[in-house]
């Protein structure tokens, strides 16, 4: 059953809801998975500081990169600390009638010390892991919403999103809610991040409008070397956030980094290939774009699926991915700044639906509860989907009315046309 073989994640997520004393006396630390776990932490924030930012960074016209990578840089900050006021134990806490849907407890981490356990490592190893988490969703967001919104509004919006969106979803996924108790397979985020990013993005992008000139107007990155970077930087990255999600240095990480490595290359040359034919000429950018697109779409199905899953979860994502980023943009003219909710919404949602699917054991994967058929699985999965979806575009609009209601959400017409770095920030990336 797939509980055993991922039994190092629920052991450890479940083992909040009792003190530290108890799980220490019930557990033992094992500096292996301590060790990895460790590794994988800092390779999540990498994927943020610099990955994300450069690949934002590069993405974005010459005017407005200083602004990207402070808002990456300001909104890890910001949550970290806000990780450690409340949103952890929000996340992960015992929630007594509440469990279901929100947890409690942790505040101020004051009752986590040296000696508290999640499973076999330190607690203090697996909230700061977690925290990463915590910070790169929110500044995923923040691509389809480039160029435009104010900097003062990008951090409110990600402090109140954090508490009233992302931790309410992980808390239903990872920390004992009602997802989890009905079995979703959710292996390192597909609709913690990818589906909540993604959602994020696309109800943000239509509130706040269009930038000026768009469509007519072309708006090419102004650096594809930086973007290469930063796309090379979270690849790498992202072993940490689909193998580290094992919480342990066992064959599930193994088989994680090796599918998640897979659905990587696969959906880099679909994307390519579909490229290629229709214009005649593969692009630079179109490469590290797909290859995102396989690294998001495979996340939640990482620990569940085989090798031939993460072929097949990559090729599916480097095309269905390409054509909605066609069909978001051009068909739609909805100005999704960097792509966010046709690469991560939907690759999130492709990849959680696909989960239920390759987990199969006759494609390699690690099987289903017992009883539970791949229908019964598919609609676990379509249900955890819809429940992140619904509540992520609901919240995600309620924020950015109060927001509204008290500041503007985006600059003015001069301060865009003269750009962020300058209006917001009184600096300019180059001076050559």
């Amino acid at each position: 059953m797939w509980r055993n073989t991922t039994r190092a994640v629920l052991a450890g997520i479940l083992s909040l809801g009792v003190t530290s004393t108890a799980v220490a006396d019930t557990a033992h630390l094992d500096s292996g998975d301590t060790a990895w776990l460790l590794i994988s932490t800092a390779l999540v924030l990498f994927m943020t500081l610099p990955g994300l930012a450069f690949f934002y960074g590069g993405l974005v016209r010459s005017k407005n990169v200083l602004s990207i990578l402070m808002q990456c840089f300001a909104i890890a900050c910001v949550m970290s600390i806000l990780w450690f006021v409340g949103g952890y134990g929000l996340a992960f806490g015992n929630g007594g009638s509440w469990q279901a849907f929100i947890g409690a407890g942790h505040w101020f981490l004051l009752d986590v010390t040296r000696e508290s356990l999640t499973g076999s490592v330190p607690e203090s190893v697996f909230l700061m892991f977690q925290m990463t988490f915590a910070v790169i969703t929110p500044a995923l967001v923040i691509g389809a919403i480039a160029e435009r919104m104010r900097f003062a509004t990008v951090l409110s919006f990600s402090l109140m999103w954090l508490l009233l969106v992302y931790v309410p979803v992980c808390h239903w996924v990872w920390g004992g809610g009602w997802l989890m108790q009905r079995g979703i397979m959710d292996f390192a985020g597909g609709t913690v991040v990818h589906i909540n990013a993604g959602i994020a993005a696309l109800v943000s992008a239509l509130v706040l409008g269009r930038r000026k000139g768009f469509p007519e107007t072309a708006m090419p990155p102004h650096n594809m070397t930086l973007t290469v970077a930063g796309a090379a930087m979270l690849w790498i990255g992202w072993f940490g956030f689909n193998a580290g999600s094992a919480v342990a240095a066992n064959g599930s990480a193994g088989m994680a980094m090796l599918v998640t490595h897979l659905a990587a290359a696969t959906g880099s040359l679909a994307w390519m290939a579909l490229e290629w034919f229709r214009y005649g000429k593969p692009s630079v950018l179109g490469i590290v774009t797909g290859m995102v697109a396989g690294l998001g779409t495979v996340t939640p199905a990482s620990g569940f699926v085989g090798p031939v899953g993460g072929i097949a979860i990559g090729l599916l994502a480097g095309i269905i991915c390409y054509i909605s980023t066609q069909y978001i943009k051009r068909g739609l003219n909805i100005d999704d700044s960097l792509d966010v909710f046709p690469v991560h919404g939907v690759g999130g949602i492709l990849g959680t639906l696909l989960a239920g699917v390759f987990a199969s054991s006759a494609f390699g994967g690690v099987g289903y509860q017992n009883g539970v058929s791949m229908l019964d699985q598919v609609m676990v999965q379509a249900l955890g989907v819809g429940a992140t979806a619904l509540w992520c575009a609901a919240g995600t609009y309620l924020i950015l009315k109060i927001i509204g209601l008290f500041a503007g959400l985006r600059v003015n017409q001069e301060e865009e046309t003269e750009g962020l770095d300058l209006s917001d920030h009184g600096e300019r990336a180059y001076t050559l």
